[in-house]
């Protein structure tokens, strides 16, 4: 068995690209610098993640391939799928290898992967435009905490800076431990070393704004009032509005 060590990075994964095919040596197993190396390993291959290797396979990805399919591939990286990147690794390789196109043969095993796993990812972007709710701070920056189940908060961060550029605003990601705060001009990312300011989903009653728990309890109440109970769908409903969402809706909470 041929194993690659790299840093889990997806310029790192590229980078292992290129080294295969300049070493034409082509793993079976890739591994984290930490990993513990697998049984019965032949020969083990440290990659040194380069910006220069992995700008040069990303152009010729982009040479061989429609934009979409190329998204696809940053997609299938944010799912955070075990073992993912070792699918993205044998995708590229096909689509070195092959004289033709082979981004639309879905007879591919590999190729039907990454199509499904990249529509999952965009499906769970679509629920962070949907579902996302935000909550007014004191000092007027406006929260919301998420926790997705890919890793899917970079690829929505256009659809908020465009609509919602005249405020200032913070989407955290709970389960990654890591979000973005916009000041009308610029996205930052950021980290938190306190998460005690969320609880349950919400942030705490003592840091909103004076006025926020008002318009909370005037949305609940809107939100009451248009419910027509004899066309209530517990099935449809949670098909369409996925319970781990709940927590995190104002209309949901009791």
């Amino acid at each position: 068995m041929i194993v690659f060590r790299y840093d889990k990075t997806f310029e790192g994964l590229l980078t292992v690209v290129f080294d295969a095919f300049f070493l034409k040596i082509f793993p079976d197993r890739l591994i984290g610098e930490t990993d513990v190396e697998p049984l019965f390993t032949e020969r083990e291959h440290a990659v040194t993640t380069d910006g220069g290797k992995s700008n040069r396979v990303w152009l010729g990805l982009e040479r061989k391939l429609m934009p979409i399919s190329c998204n696809m591939i940053r997609y299938v990286w944010l799912s955070e799928v075990p073992q993912s990147d070792e699918l993205i690794f044998r995708y590229i390789r096909k689509i070195f290898e092959s004289p033709v196109s082979i981004e639309l043969n879905f007879a591919d095993e590999d190729v039907l992967e990454i199509r499904n796993l990249a529509k999952k990812v965009d499906k769970e972007r679509l629920r962070l435009i949907q579902f996302v709710r935000f909550q007014k701070a004191a000092d007027d920056v406006y929260f919301a905490p998420v926790s997705p189940v890919h890793n899917a908060l970079p690829l929505a961060l256009n659809h908020f800076t465009d609509r919602f550029n005249s405020q200032k605003w913070v989407i955290y990601d709970l389960k990654r431990n890591y979000g973005y705060f916009y000041d009308q001009k610029t996205l930052t990312e950021m980290t938190l070393e306190d998460l005690t300011a969320f609880t349950e989903g919400k942030l705490n009653e003592d840091l909103m704004a004076t006025d926020e728990k008002l318009f909370q309890d005037m949305w609940k109440a809107y939100f009451k009032s248009m419910t027509i109970k004899e066309r209530i769908n517990p099935k449809l409903h949670r098909q369409n509005l996925p319970v781990r969402y709940w927590k995190y809706l104002t209309e949901k909470q009791s």
